[in-house]
């Protein structure tokens, strides 16, 4: 399928390895940079939602999300681990659960122009869930650059397969796209409760790196499981 990512700002903060790990299917092991796994919290937009070569239904096709995520490695393939993923649409939530096995959650969201950027709402309304709630704004203060090999903005962003489990078997599912067209970017967050496991670790004094991109078409695959 295709989708297009638009409006989206990247928000990390470093996370103890032992921390982390906890909170990780067995058999995927956690990727870490300068010692540290890390926590991203990364709101968007997201359009053009389809199936390859085929038109996109305007109910599914569009809706804010937001997510948060972790980084691992698998036989030498880094990806993306997702412990959520919210949105606003009933039927994109059944779908990605039952097509991807991942942990989508309803919410009521909105996202509005601000200044240069963009404010963000988002508080979860899925049933039997976690509270999750997320405001903020955010906004590009930089020029379009591409990430440097082996820099921190690279590890963080230029990942091409997510993970995710089913019934105890380990998936890949494959993503591909340009690389990003990052910038730096500055944010108000006023609300961040995302995951209460990690709510110390984005709470606290220690500033997060912030990334915004414009927009990024991608194409992804189904899963595969993993042996």
């Amino acid at each position: 399928m295709t989708q297009t990512w638009e409006r989206l700002l990247f928000a990390h903060w470093p996370v103890p390895p032992d921390i982390m790990k906890v909170h990780l299917p067995k058999h995927l092991p956690l990727d870490t940079y300068d010692g540290y796994a890390w926590i991203g919290i990364v709101p968007f937009h997201m359009c053009g939602i389809r199936p390859r070569w085929l038109p996109a239904v305007p109910y599914l096709s569009a809706f804010p999300e937001i997510n948060v995520r972790t980084y691992v490695v698998r036989d030498e393939k880094p990806g993306v681990y997702f412990f959520s993923l919210d949105v606003t649409n009933p039927m994109a939530v059944a779908l990605a659960r039952g097509v991807f096995h991942l942990p989508y959650y309803r919410a009521r969201m909105g996202m509005e122009r601000s200044g240069v950027g963009w404010s963000y709402r988002s508080e979860r309304t899925s049933r039997f869930a976690p509270q999750a709630v997320f405001t903020g704004s955010y906004a590009p203060i930089s020029n379009v650059y591409r990430a440097s090999p082996g820099s921190i903005d690279e590890w963080l962003t230029e990942r091409y397969c997510l993970y995710t489990t089913h019934g105890g078997i380990l998936y890949r599912g494959e993503i591909h796209h340009l690389p990003w067209p990052l910038q730096r970017a500055e944010a108000e967050l006023e609300t961040n409760e995302m995951h209460p496991d990690f709510k110390r670790y984005v709470t606290t004094s220690t500033a997060p790196i912030l990334h915004y991109a414009k927009t990024l078409k991608t194409l992804i695959w189904p899963l595969v499981k993993v042996t």
